[in-house]
């Protein structure tokens, strides 16, 4: 590691000092948002003063106290449920390891669906939300590296003052009560990280960053997923009203052939009335249905960062969604690491592991060194002349010694919010393999389902055929084909629900596998420990 590196080196029984490895690490404590010239400055006047192994050697010397996080172990579990994924179809295949790809809902290739994500990605205020979030994020965290390097500050004041006449000493040491003072002076205070307290701070913050950018990618799965389903839902919804609409005509047609055959006295009015109510059922289903799209569109306008009055150009269909064939199944050890749920569980688990030792060091020694030095003088121009300089040198030691015992009970609460983290983190693990397992089992019902309405529709579809072919014979009275008819668009409106319910499925088991997001285009997602600590997911 470039932290562990040697920074002198004996030549000759001298010690030589490694400039390019110093200029690593002071490179590597510079805040990241600061400019290049400041580090060749801070490095060429510390070296010229030959001071700078003196300014590095804390940093060599010191530790961070505190336990250092490690990687979860990823679960033993190699499935997701005891029983052999199987497919049910040819409609579609599980496909074990297969990778999600970034935008995912093309592989309902709907156009519409696709305009209506981007739309929402550009739009949605949770997620313009989320991005402000890791942006603040990320700025504490560059405010807290600024504490590796010492503290500048210049001073410039000039002042006008009167002494007291009558003093005693006055009319020995001043000729005249008034008197001008100017006064400019640099200090320059640092704290050395002896027991690595700002290291841990910085470490937490770092988790705290990447915990943000995996809420950020949290919610820009859950906007698309909302979008991919709400879609779904208005398509379903349309097929349902329409096949309702035609349940509802046959039901209408059927009573009125009731009522011709009761004035004619061929029928009890208790078939006439029964048949009234089957229509008033029918037609009670209808305004329900109509409600749900209404609000299905309401909530799509949210999605789109819109108010509910925005007229939104695309109207889904059933026909225009198409199921997705091969299924992506991921092994539960590559789960962990696509989950954006986990992933943040695992990054505020760092962060609390990091919190244990700010903790501790804040119950150790604290170094502090300070310098001074400036000019002072009565008049301007002989401000800088010699004999008015002066300059201080400066260093405390401070150490806790009473304070009621409040930083031992912060160091064990720091212990036992470490504890809670990792029984979260353990929670949200089983939670997304629950996820996984719930909408695998799902799409396997779905399958079924819509086999047993496909062949239900089919049947219901041939005896209508045959129906007809008997009324146009006269083997069947004209109520019989109505019967079928109604029949029919029952079994056609259960394989409308069969179907949205696949599709929705589907959707759902892409988001519960983290929705491919490290594939996306504007997604750069390196390690926030890695070379590269703030290459943040969203934020350009």
């Amino acid at each position: 590691m470039r932290r562990k590196e040697v920074f002198f080196s004996e030549e000759k029984n001298q010690k030589t000092f490694n400039f390019s490895a110093a200029s690593r690490l002071v490179a590597m404590t510079t805040p990241l948002r600061a400019g290049a010239g400041i580090k060749v400055f801070l490095l060429l006047f510390l070296q010229k003063k030959k001071i700078l192994p003196y300014f590095l050697m804390p940093a060599l010397t010191g530790c961070a106290v505190g336990p250092d996080f490690h990687k979860p172990t990823p679960p033993a579990a190699e499935a997701y449920s005891p029983a052999k994924l199987v497919s049910k179809d040819d409609a579609q295949t599980y496909v074990q390891g297969m990778d999600i790809p970034g935008q995912w809902w093309t592989l309902f290739h709907s156009s519409h669906l696709d305009a209506l994500v981007h739309r929402a990605l550009d739009a949605n205020p949770s997620l313009q939300s989320a991005q402000a979030a890791l942006l603040a994020s990320r700025e504490n965290l560059y405010a807290q590296e600024g504490a590796f390097l010492p503290s500048i500050s210049a001073t410039f004041e000039p002042t006008r003052n009167k002494t007291a006449t009558r003093s005693v000493s006055f009319a020995a040491s001043q000729p005249v009560a008034y008197y001008t003072l100017i006064t400019a002076q640099l200090s320059v205070s640092y704290a050395p990280d002896i027991w690595g307290l700002n290291r841990r701070q910085v470490e937490n913050l770092v988790a705290q960053t990447e915990a943000q950018r995996f809420q950020l990618e949290a919610a820009y799965l859950t906007l698309t997923s909302n979008i991919v389903t709400a879609s779904i839902n208005e398509a379903s919804l349309r097929a349902q009203i329409k096949a309702t609409q035609q349940i509802i005509l046959a039901e209408t047609d059927l009573l009125g052939v009731l009522k011709k055959q009761y004035d004619l006295g061929q029928v009890a009015e208790v078939d006439m009335l029964a048949q009234q109510a089957a229509l008033a059922q029918a037609q009670a289903t209808l305004p329900p249905l109509q409600k749900q799209l209404n609000q299905q569109r309401d909530a799509l306008a949210s999605l789109l960062g819109t108010s509910p009055d925005t007229l939104i150009p695309e109207q889904f269909t059933l026909d225009e969604i198409s199921l997705p064939k091969d299924i992506p199944v991921s092994v539960p050890a590559a789960l962990v690491n696509q989950r954006p749920d986990v992933r943040q569980a695992e990054a505020n688990l760092h962060a609390a592991c990091a919190n244990v030792g700010v903790a501790i060091a804040n119950r150790l020694p604290l170094l502090n060194l300070t310098a001074s030095g400036g000019t002072q003088s009565n008049y301007f121009h002989d401000l800088f002349a010699s004999g008015n300089g002066f300059w201080t040198l400066a260093a405390s030691l401070t150490q806790p010694v009473f304070d009621g015992g409040a930083l031992l009970h912060k160091a064990r609460a720091a212990r036992a919010a470490l504890e809670q983290s990792e029984a979260d983190y353990r929670t949200t693990t089983l939670s997304a393999f629950q996820n996984v397992a719930d909408s695998l089992a799902a799409l396997q019902a779905d399958a079924d389902a819509v086999a047993a309405t496909t062949q239900a529709a089919q049947s219901a579809e041939a005896t209508l055929r045959i129906v007809r072919l008997q009324v146009s014979l006269g083997q069947v009275a004209y109520l019989g084909i109505l019967n079928a008819q109604q029949t029919a668009l029952q079994a056609e409106l259960n394989l409308v629900l069969a179907k949205a319910s696949r599709l929705s499925d589907t959707a759902a088991l892409f988001q519960s596998l983290g929705g491919g997001w490290w594939h996306r285009d504007d997604a750069r997602v390196r390690d926030l420990r890695g070379d590269d600590p703030l290459a943040i997911v969203g934020i350009h």
